[in-house]
């Protein structure tokens, strides 16, 4: 398996041009949390047994594990956006309503891929996605790591 620097090294040359790095503040968590907020409206399964969120709480999980394989730091950092993009998505769950919480979710999965592909465009490079999938995954921990870099954290 890969090292989290190989990773952050693969999605920091895709990533060069300071204005598509700022858009990617802004459009990563954006994009991770409609996803989140996504997977909070499908039903659980059976329902008199689970709540709903199952699914996100369950795809969270999973990535946690990706994560911890790279890095244990990061990996706990991450835990502490999905717990917060979580808690935002079951609140809104509950003001909003199932149907208009994916509504949201999809109106701003949109609007921040669109942002990205501006970006990106701007970069003059595709998606790191594009050549692996894997990508998708890594570009929330990329910012994650820069901040813990910033803080003096090491990941």
């Amino acid at each position: 398996m890969r090292s989290v620097n190989d990773w952050f090294g693969s999605y920091a040359a895709d990533h060069q041009n300071p204005t598509n790095r700022a858009i990617h503040w802004v459009c990563v968590p954006v994009i991770m949390w409609a996803v989140i907020a996504a997977l909070w409206t499908i039903p659980p399964m059976p329902p008199q047994w689970f709540r709903p969120g199952l699914w996100a709480v369950l795809a969270m999980f999973a990535t946690f594990l990706f994560y911890r394989r790279l890095s244990r730091n990061l990996a706990y950092a991450m835990a502490l956006v999905f717990i917060a993009s979580g808690a935002i998505a079951w609140a809104l769950y509950g003001a909003l309503g199932p149907r208009n919480l994916l509504i949201l979710a999809a109106v701003l999965f949109v609007l921040a891929w669109i942002g990205q592909f501006i970006g990106h465009a701007i970069e003059g490079r595709r998606p790191a996605f594009l050549t692996n999938i894997v990508q998708l995954l890594i570009g929330p921990a990329w910012l994650m790591g820069k901040l813990m870099r910033r803080l003096g954290i090491a990941y």
